[in-house]
């Protein structure tokens, strides 16, 4: 009896273990995600605060640029994230079929992750100078007239979502490779029984089975996307004019002329537009995949 009551007595050690990581977690995150919501009501400075209630969110919306800079976020987290996905599995697919030198590739392919965004985007921004790039100067010798990857308004964000593909698309097959690594070989070998090709293997096996892979490279590569700043910023700094600006972009400059409220309302408007898109996408595609 006396052992029985000792088990069912709960301990108050586990509640305490809490308490450490509760309170860094509280002023790292809560303190500063409250505040912001606070601080977006009104105009402030370092030293004062008058509240103008939803007066920094009605600027934003009605300033045209800041629109282009919303339309132009949504824009380059839906083309990273959809490239990210469908090269990161075909890879994944190639880099985990017997090739020769397999692991030399997968290196090759995951180093740009493991380089800071700001050094590939001067890198690259050299490589796609109009004149003097090595990108255009290579296309030069083959009779092809480069283009102005970031000088032309047209080209400048997908020309970043490009160099974003580059840099990220290691991580994304890393993530695919370990789907694939947990797929039982015992289903190919099945589906060769039954004298299935490799492209129906892929479409009836694989992509279904990798789909807890997929949901997961769809939701780091949006909310990287939604949230890109460095590289479009080391690239063209939202220029030529705004045909690059996004949201945190043009939360930098606004904070960078003094108007710290609506740089502030528009870090609410990030925040929201992110959980907005991510919480139900990712329930919608977590049901799915139950259902399947």
């Amino acid at each position: 009896m006396t052992e029985t009551r000792l088990r069912s007595r709960k301990s108050p050690y586990p509640l305490w273990f809490f308490l450490p990581a509760a309170a860094v977690y509280g002023v790292l995150f809560v303190v500063p995600t409250v505040s912001s919501f606070w601080f977006s009501l009104t105009r402030w400075d370092l030293s004062t605060a008058e509240f103008t209630g939803l007066e920094n969110f009605r600027q934003f919306f009605s300033e045209p640029f800041l629109i282009k800079a919303l339309v132009n976020t949504l824009i380059y987290a839906l083309t990273t994230s959809g490239l990210k996905t469908i090269c990161g599995l075909l890879l994944a697919v190639l880099l985990s079929g017997n090739i020769f030198a397999r692991g030399f590739l997968r290196t090759l392919v995951f180093f740009p992750v493991l380089v800071s965004a700001i050094g590939i985007g001067i890198t690259f921004s050299v490589m796609m100078h109009p004149t003097k790039g090595i990108i255009n100067v290579m296309l030069a010798t083959l009779a092809i007239p480069g283009p102005g990857w970031l000088t032309n308004p047209a080209l400048a964000l997908f020309s970043v979502a490009l160099v974003d593909l580059w840099k990220g698309v290691g991580l994304a097959t890393l993530i695919f490779i370990a789907g694939l690594a947990a797929i039982s070989p015992d289903y190919y070998e099945a589906a060769r029984i039954d004298g299935a090709t490799r492209s129906q293997q892929f479409w009836r096996i694989t992509l279904p089975l990798v789909r807890p892979a997929t949901i997961t490279v769809i939701t780091l590569s949006l909310i990287g996307g939604l949230r890109s700043f460095d590289l479009i910023w080391a690239m063209t700094r939202g220029g030529p004019g705004f045909s690059s600006d996004v949201i945190a972009s043009v939360i930098y400059k606004q904070y960078q002329a003094g108007f710290y409220g609506l740089s502030t309302a528009g870090n609410v408007i990030l925040f929201a537009l992110i959980a907005t898109i991510i919480l139900p996408l990712t329930l919608w595609l977590n049901r799915r995949g139950a259902e399947q």
